[in-house]
């Protein structure tokens, strides 16, 4: 035999060893693991759902102010004198026209005295004066002269009782008392500032916000405020004022806020967070890990009789690990929230209970809207 004819030999037979070997390879190992492969995809996925409901949800925009008193002035003298009597203590309320302070007054009591002495003694000169003047025993410019004397001496009364008013000091309105630097017996004069009174029953709160809300930022909108004074706390209010005029510096305008403060809690002064309301409106909300994003489609997982349904869905504003579905699903409807990894649209799925362990099938989870209306997120 020709040395060719081994050489074709050998080849045939290592063409048949290597044809049985991927046969092996191809069917009855593949046959082997298939079988566990597809008893695996023949069972339920396991899977954690949520229920689709539907809570109202703000537009809303954070900005930062401080607090000022709805009135406030300094308590200054009108006069120069002597404390006799200081009716201050810090922060008590007071009334309108309670007394704060009491200057000595004795020289002023006096200038009344004489004013109206002099007025009295110029109103019988008058009386007399009319009545020559019946009989013609005095020029009627007499009569003129004593009638302007008479003017003169009511004037200077007037100024008399007026500087015997400013030695008293009362309150211009209802407040709050602030400190005080000076003490009974102290003098002051016009430049002193005695203490400051507050008007705290509102409290203003002006901050300013970028010219692209301008449009929209109206008077009455809410506004809640918070400090870390007063952790957990929340204080509502409403947009009371808004500039019509934009700083060209800044790119911003002032906007102000009436937060109401009957009890005082807010002082002026104290640095505020707030969070105006631009806009509020009801959607279908569902949670976040809900949601797959594959190229320019948003997906989830609807259940659907022990299902998974595969529902492409438009997506909104998203607060608080939840989000707004603008299309797509209904309010009520069950969307599996864990377990994506390896679902495809049509598996069988095994709701799995998320808090109590317990096992939910579709319909139960269905039959709950669990819907939250007036909630804000």
């Amino acid at each position: 035999m020709s040395i060719w004819k081994q050489l074709f030999i050998l080849c045939l037979i290592a063409a048949a060893g290597y044809g049985g070997y991927e046969g092996y390879i191809r069917y009855l190992t593949d046959a082997e693991t298939a079988a566990p492969e597809r008893a695996r995809d023949s069972r339920p996925s396991p899977v954690e759902v949520a229920v689709a409901e539907t809570r109202t949800l703000s537009t809303t925009v954070e900005a930062v102010g401080t607090t000022r008193a709805k009135q406030s002035v300094e308590i200054v003298p009108e006069a120069d004198g002597r404390i006799v009597e200081l009716n201050i203590t810090p922060g008590e309320r007071v009334s309108k026209g309670d007394v704060l302070v009491r200057l000595d007054d004795e020289i002023a009591r006096a200038d009344v005295t004489e004013a109206e002495a002099r007025l009295t003694e110029r109103q019988q000169a008058v009386e007399r004066a009319i009545s020559l003047r019946r009989t013609n025993a005095v020029a009627e410019a007499t009569v003129e002269e004593a009638q302007a004397r008479l003017a003169e001496a009511m004037a200077q009364l007037d100024r008399a009782a007026r500087r015997l008013e400013e030695r008293t000091i009362t309150a211009p309105f209802g407040g709050v008392l602030g400190l005080t630097n000076v003490d009974t017996g102290a003098r002051v004069d016009q430049q002193t500032m005695i203490t400051r009174l507050d008007d705290l029953s509102e409290i203003e709160v002006e901050f300013a916000l970028p010219e692209t809300l301008f449009a929209q930022v109206s008077r009455g909108q809410t506004v809640t405020a918070s400090s870390v004074a007063f952790p957990g706390q929340r204080f509502e209010g409403k947009i009371d004022a808004v500039d019509n005029r934009i700083d060209p510096i800044s790119r911003s305008f002032r906007t102000r806020a009436i937060v109401p403060n009957p009890e005082g809690t807010l002082p002026a002064g104290m640095f505020m967070s707030l969070e105006l309301t631009l806009s509020q409106a009801d959607y279908v909300v569902i949670p976040e890990e809900a949601l797959i994003f594959q190229a320019a489609e948003t997906y989830v997982f609807r259940v659907e009789d022990g299902t998974a349904r595969r529902v492409v869905v438009q997506t909104g504003q998203r607060r608080d690990g939840m989000v707004a579905v603008l299309g797509g699903l209904d309010d009520g409807q069950t969307v599996i929230v864990r377990g994506l990894q390896r679902l495809r649209d049509g598996a069988a799925v095994q709701v799995m209970g998320a808090k109590d362990g317990q096992d939910k099938t579709s319909s139960e989870l269905g039959a709950k809207t669990g819907t939250a209306d007036g909630d804000k997120t």
